[in-house]
């Protein structure tokens, strides 16, 4: 049995609010989404909100099969960095190869933001740099976070949602029925 003893000169772990898009387009998709869930609340801290899940055109590279995406906020005490890379790790535990960019993948997890920090790291950019040209991460954001702040164009997500040049289809997915 652990013991835990409180001390009350420690200093607590900062938690940061990491906004997370997971997506795929491969396989049982709507599994793979909840694969990733369960992953990222076991390795990367508590899960505090959750978009719906959406239906979305391929961006980038449209000839292929559509994708399901969802945006998480969690509460994580992870480094960015470290964030980053149990992200990746977390993918290729699922079976992410990759092969092609902007290609088909059975799962996808981007760090968006975390916080409003602003980092240029080798593993990580933050916030993404692509947020502000793509519908399919801007729509379920704007559905946790309609205020939020991006740090870098200090526009709120609805008013980078309302400005976005990505007019791809993006519509919510209703869930596989159990029998």
């Amino acid at each position: 049995m652990k013991v835990k003893i409180f001390d009350p000169f420690s200093t607590p772990k900062r938690m940061n609010r990491a906004y997370l898009l997971t997506g795929g387009n491969l396989g049982k998709r709507w599994d793979n989404l909840l694969t990733a869930f369960k992953h990222i609340s076991d390795r990367c801290g508590k899960i505090v909100a959750q978009s719906a899940i959406y239906e979305t055109a391929a961006w980038g590279k449209e000839d292929q099969q559509p994708f399901l995406n969802q945006v998480l906020i969690v509460e994580t005490s992870l480094s960015p960095e470290t964030l980053m890379q149990t992200l990746l790790d977390i993918e290729q535990t699922m079976g992410r190869v990759r092969e092609e960019k902007f290609g088909p993948r059975i799962i996808d997890i981007d760090i968006l933001f975390i916080d409003d920090m602003i980092l240029d790291a080798p593993i990580l950019q933050l916030p993404h740099p692509a947020i502000a040209q793509r519908r399919f991460v801007l729509v379920p954001l704007q559905e946790l976070a309609p205020n939020f702040i991006h740090p870098v164009y200090r526009q709120t997500i609805s008013d980078l949602l309302a400005a976005c040049p990505d007019r791809l289809d993006v519509k919510k997915f209703s869930p596989p029925t159990q029998n």
